[in-house]
């Protein structure tokens, strides 16, 4: 039979060596330690001083080991515990960043359906640095559901009805609208010479781009096309617009019927406004206040959604992604919104539009541009300035609207500021009633005599609501000696084009808003 092998009962100090040697030790095993010690006989020693004085620590017990391996337990539970949040929160975050590019995503191929914005059109735009000025397409076509039914969906069944250069200057804070008459008459080479809308439906976006750039003379970097149908959808997302009427704007066709003043337009409203040109039929050119109409909706947008916040914005991004087909993504959109952030649109956005003459021929109206006046308006849009020299060439101030309530002229320095001829107080006035107000015209020539003109009071032939200043010859000063005496805006200041008599230096239309 094997002999039972004996194991010998490990001592309190080889049980501390072994404990000290697996888990090391901690001031609180020390303490617990000379706890003990005090409790066991005197006989047992656990420290001895070395010759020089200096005490041996004493080894933890086993139980004090075991505290310690616990301590670390619970450090390595609570560092596991940390990484699985962070992990949760990286996961989180590139979830969300992916939700994030997948939404831009859906703005980006509603911003350009199907390829619309097709290599075409990019080989028409140059590129431009950034923060650099650039120019803009902007192109209102109506396909409306009726159009469509009638003549199809093809781009060859339709013309675009709006026409605008801009103008954008991130630096200076700067935006410049010139529409461009949609019968303006130009030469497209082996198409022709025909009216500029007609471009659209030769050759879509591309060639009207490109018919756009030769007759400004300027390079284009980027285009937005705006289908008239969803510019509703558009306002009604950002709560409408506020905009100022002159006059009155009754048009059956558009089903539009606004009152003058300030006031806030719905999305329908916005639309009826943007097409009602019969409304102006009194007034001659209905295409040239409906022009204007259409960039002081655009401006109201614009000021609108520039006061939103960064969420809001992108909502309205995404919504305008329905109704603009545009080479811009949706990014380049917001960052463009955030670099005008402080644009202060009654003031940063100027407005114009092409110097014509109508022309009526082989039973054709047609626009034909002023070459020398165009130049003149390209050159100062391409310093920054507004495309007016001075307000009588803003022919429809007073009648349609207008962006902000400035007089959207500009000096040199591309400060705002009025005409820069000094009124005069001297020369013949004619002053004609046109508001049915008996003794309106002969009260008003004797406050002109007064001020020192030589005035007659007389009827004109129609009834208008805004009082207007006409001038022959080079009495711009004494037309605007006389609205200011008057308290006519100087933008109802303009050249008589031989609607009235030649025999006075000024003449005055005297409207309801005198009375």
């Amino acid at each position: 039979m094997a002999s039972k092998k004996t194991h010998k009962r490990m001592t309190s100090a080889e049980q501390a060596h072994l404990s000290q040697s697996r888990y090391g030790s901690s001031s609180r095993a020390a303490h617990q330690a000379g706890h003990r010690a005090a409790a066991e006989p005197r006989t047992v020693r656990h420290a001895s001083s070395t010759p020089g004085g200096a005490s041996r620590s004493q080894a933890p017990s086993r139980s004090e080991g075991v505290e310690a391996y616990r301590s670390k337990r619970r450090k390595k539970g609570r560092g596991r515990a940390l990484r699985g949040v962070l992990i949760s929160l990286l996961v989180v975050l590139l979830g969300a960043g992916v939700a994030v590019a997948l939404y831009l995503r859906d703005i980006d191929s509603r911003l350009n359906p199907d390829g619309a914005v097709s290599d075409s059109i990019r080989q028409q735009l140059e590129a431009v640095e950034p923060q650099q000025p650039f120019y803009m397409l902007l192109l209102g076509v109506d396909k409306s559901e009726g159009r469509s039914e009638d003549w199809g969906s093809d781009t060859s069944n339709f013309r675009a009805d709006t026409i605008i250069l801009t103008r954008v200057d991130p630096p200076a804070q700067k935006v410049t609208l010139v529409s461009i008459p949609r019968d303006t008459l130009v030469d497209m080479g082996e198409n022709g010479e025909r009216k500029i809308n007609d471009a659209y439906s030769i050759g879509g976006a591309a060639y009207m781009t490109e018919v756009v750039s030769d007759f400004a003379n300027v390079k284009i970097s980027h285009y937005a096309e705006v289908d008239f149908e969803q510019l509703t959808s558009i306002v009604d997302t950002i709560g409408g617009i506020e905009v100022t009427l002159p006059v009155a704007v009754q048009d059956d066709y558009a089903q539009i019927d606004l009152p003058a003043g300030t006031q806030t337009l719905n999305g329908e409203q916005a639309l009826g406004l943007c097409r009602a040109r019969h409304a102006y039929d009194d007034y001659g050119g209905g295409d040239f206040y409906r022009a204007a109409n259409q960039r002081m909706v655009i401006g109201a947008i614009v000021k609108k959604v520039l006061q939103l916040d960064l969420i809001s914005m992108a909502t309205t991004v995404s919504e305008l992604a329905n109704s603009v087909t545009t080479d811009f993504s949706a990014l380049d959109i917001i960052g463009l919104a955030g670099q005008f952030r402080s644009l202060d649109a009654d003031k940063d956005i100027y407005s114009g539009q092409t110097p014509t003459v109508s022309e009526y021929i082989n039973s054709i109206w047609y626009e034909i541009p002023d070459e020398a006046a165009w130049q003149e308006m390209l050159e100062r849009v391409d310093a920054g300035e507004s495309p007016y020299s001075d307000a009588s060439q803003d022919f429809t101030a007073g009648v349609a609207g207008s962006i902000g309530g400035g007089t959207n002229i500009s000096d040199a320095d591309g400060s705002e500021g009025g005409s820069a001829v000094e009124p005069s107080y001297t020369g013949s006035v004619s002053v004609l009633n046109a508001a049915g107000v008996a003794g309106l015209a002969t009260e008003t020539a004797e406050t002109l005599a007064a001020a020192g003109f030589e005035a007659e009071a007389g009827n004109a032939s129609d009834y208008v609501e805004t009082t207007r200043v006409y001038y022959n010859d080079d009495s711009l000063a004494s037309a605007l000696g006389v609205a200011k005496t008057l308290g006519v805006p100087e933008a109802n200041v303009s050249q008589n084009d031989g609607s009235y008599t030649t025999t006075y230096d000024v003449i005055v239309v005297l409207g309801t808003d005198q009375a």
